[in-house]
C-alpha cells in the first residue's frame, strides 16, 4: 500500500507524525551532519546528490522523501534538482533548526572521533563579518581601497539573498572540515538501498 503524495514542503509537526515513513535525506555537510540531525536520516551532501540519484529514485518507490539542511534553502534546491529529474521530494521548512526549536531531539553520530561543526550558515556569518571587519580596518589604518573588500562582500550577500545562492559557503563548504568523505557516502547509499 503506497502512502499519499508528499507536499512539497512539510513543517515540523507534519515531519514528526510521518517521520517512520520517510526517507530523510540531509543534504548538510558531513561536520554539520554531525552537529545534530532528524532521527534516522542519511547524510548525502548537496554536491553529492547527482551521484545518489538512481539510489534516491529506488527510495521514492518504496516511500516519500524528504530532504532536508539546516534551514530548508539547501534542501529546496535539492528539491528542485530531484524533480527536474523526476523524483518527487519534498523538504522541511526551516530545516533542522525549526525541528530543534520545536523541541524535537537531534542525532549525533556515536563515533567517539565526531565532533560538532559550526553549521554552514554560521561560517559563512563569521567569514563575512571578519572580512568586513578586516576590510573596514585596513581601510583606516593602511589605504581607503581596502574598504572594497567590505563593499565586495555586502554585495555577494545582497546577491545571496537575491538568488537564494551563496558562494561563500560554497567555498567554505571544500574546507577540509566540510568536505563530505566518500566513505560516508557509501555508507548513506548502501543504507538507502536497504531501506
Amino acid at each position: 500500500m503506497t502512502a499519499s503524495p508528499v507536499p512539497s514542503a512539510l513543517v515540523t509537526d507534519q515531519v514528526r507524525d510521518r517521520l517512520h515513513h520517510l526517507t530523510v535525506i540531509d543534504v548538510r555537510t558531513p561536520g554539520e551532519y554531525a552537529s545534530g540531525h532528524l532521527p534516522g536520516a542519511l547524510n548525502i551532501p548537496l554536491d553529492q546528490i547527482r551521484r545518489a540519484l538512481p539510489d534516491i529514485r529506488q527510495a521514492t518507490e518504496r516511500g516519500d522523501v524528504l530532504v532536508v539542511c539546516a534551514s530548508g534553502a539547501r534542501s529546496e534546491n535539492a528539491c528542485k534538482l530531484l524533480a527536474e529529474q523526476g523524483i518527487p521530494a519534498a523538504t522541511l521548512t526551516g530545516g533542522t533548526d525549526a525541528w530543534a526549536a520545536a523541541g524535537h531531539d537531534l542525532h549525533r553520530p556515536a563515533a567517539p572521533r565526531a565532533r560538532a561543526a559550526w553549521g554552514m550558515e554560521r561560517q559563512v556569518r563569521f567569514t563575512a563579518g571578519t572580512l568586513v571587519l578586516l576590510g573596514l580596518a585596513l581601510g583606516l589604518l593602511v589605504h581607503p581601497a581596502f574598504q572594497l573588500v567590505s563593499a565586495a562582500i555586502a554585495g555577494g550577500l545582497v546577491f545571496s539573498a537575491l538568488t537564494g545562492t551563496c558562494g561563500m559557503a560554497a567555498l567554505l563548504g571544500r574546507l577540509p572540515h566540510n568536505r563530505p568523505r566518500p566513505a560516508d557516502l557509501d555508507a548513506a547509499l548502501e543504507e538507502l538501498r536497504g531501506s
